[in-house]
């Protein structure tokens, strides 16, 4: 072999362990991709059961049970339409009703949402982006300038 065979097929060899890292990376960020839902959204949206989402909104006045141990229930709105959401765990110290959160998991067979994780705003002038953008694009939020 050549100095400039030896060279090609290095360099071939470099550029073939690139492309399968590149597709594995690419790869593996897919797996991990949660689309982002309002309410008013999921009536359109084709959502399967145990399909990961993210669901965003406001928590719906009233409707907060809390069960045994780390159990609640709560509705999440935008206040046209409003999905059941099931949550077992610690919830952040900011949760409340008529509070901007976003929760990821996926649906039941049943319709409910069972959550993993919730994320609340984090000081009075904060709205995770999501949420607000949806809220505003239907109308019903308009933060305070």
């Amino acid at each position: 072999m050549t100095r400039k065979q030896k060279r090609l097929s290095v360099i071939g060899g470099a550029m073939g362990f690139l492309a399968i890292a590149a597709t594995l990376v690419f790869y593996a960020l897919g797996q991990k991709t949660s689309y982002f839902y309002m309410p008013a959204e999921l009536q359109t949206a084709s959502v399967e059961p145990g399909q990961r989402i993210r669901l965003g909104g406001l928590v719906e006045k009233g409707t907060v049970v809390r069960g045994e141990g780390t159990q609640i229930a709560f509705a999440v709105t935008d206040e046209v339409h409003s999905v059941q959401v099931a949550y077992s765990g610690i919830l952040p110290d900011l949760f409340r009703e008529e509070q901007g959160i976003v929760t990821e998991g996926s649906f039941r067979a049943d319709g409910v949402f069972v959550a993993d994780s919730v994320l609340a705003k984090h000081d009075e002038n904060y709205m995770p982006k999501e949420v607000a953008d949806g809220l505003r694009e239907s109308g019903l939020w308009q933060h305070a300038q």
